[in-house]
């Protein structure tokens, strides 16, 4: 069984969003990322894979397809395979997020 510490893998980098790997398998991913203020991922697609943005510490702007929210902690947006998606940190905060992705692309 592996077992991890979320808050213990979590470091910012001043430089761009980490991506922090946690657990992987042949099916799936499963991360943290960890934005400062100002720090986003761009807007992209998985054309055969689903994400789940779910946020631990902080708040980010979700966005998937053309729709825009605010994801804080306790909260999680689906992101569907083909649809554009990403994430910004436009608050004053460092934010941490759990994001799985299925199947592994």
């Amino acid at each position: 069984m592996e077992i991890k510490d979320l808050k213990r893998l979590a470091r910012y980098n001043p430089e761009k969003m980490a991506k922090i790997p946690v657990f992987e398998s042949e099916r799936m991913l499963f991360d943290l990322y960890a934005l400062l203020p100002g720090q986003a991922q761009k807007v992209h697609v998985h054309e055969g894979s689903d994400k789940v943005y779910y946020a631990l510490e902080g708040e980010v702007v979700v966005q998937v397809g053309e729709e825009e929210a605010l994801l804080a902690p306790g909260m999680a947006a689906f992101a569907p395979a083909g649809e554009p998606h990403g994430v910004r940190n436009e608050s004053a905060s460092p934010a941490l997020l759990l994001v799985v992705m299925a199947p592994k692309p």
